[in-house]
């Protein structure tokens, strides 16, 4: 985990992994975009924007779209990673539906420690390559 991940509040991880996620999928991202994907103010895009140009992760003017800097697209990978592991052992072992998956790995990704992380990845593993194990647990835990 970088540094810089880790000065960073939840709201502002939040804040750059929709600009990863957006810049991904090739979509332009301005502050009112932002405003309204996210359900936030203006004034509170501004002031998350304005950090993370501080912090050096993106770059940010109100007349352009928004860019991750080199650092920027490594902290946004952190963060988007730790959300996808969650949300797969979510599904994937606990046999969570994905809404409710995605949305308790969004509130868990910013408090989470790494070795939990890693923990989880390893069980995951675990489970993917003995289908019998996780068949046996889904028979105690039927899907709603």
């Amino acid at each position: 985990m970088t540094q810089t991940t880790e000065t960073l509040s939840s709201g502002l991880e939040d804040y750059i992994e929709a600009i990863y996620v957006a810049q991904l999928s090739g979509t332009s991202l301005k502050g009112a975009d932002l405003a309204r994907k996210l359900n936030v103010s203006r004034a509170s895009v501004s002031e998350a924007l304005a950090k993370l140009v501080a912090k050096g992760l993106i770059k940010y003017n109100s007349y352009s779209a928004i860019t991750l800097t080199e650092i920027g697209v490594d902290t946004a990978k952190n963060v988007y990673a730790k959300h996808h592991i969650l949300k797969n052992f979510f599904e994937f072992v606990l046999d969570v539906p994905t809404h409710e998956a995605s949305e308790n790995a969004c509130k868990i990704e910013h408090i989470i420690s790494q070795n939990i992380l890693d923990k989880m990845i390893n069980f995951t593993e675990f489970c993917h390559n003995h289908e019998s194990f996780i068949a046996e647990f889904r028979k105690g835990n039927p899907k709603k």
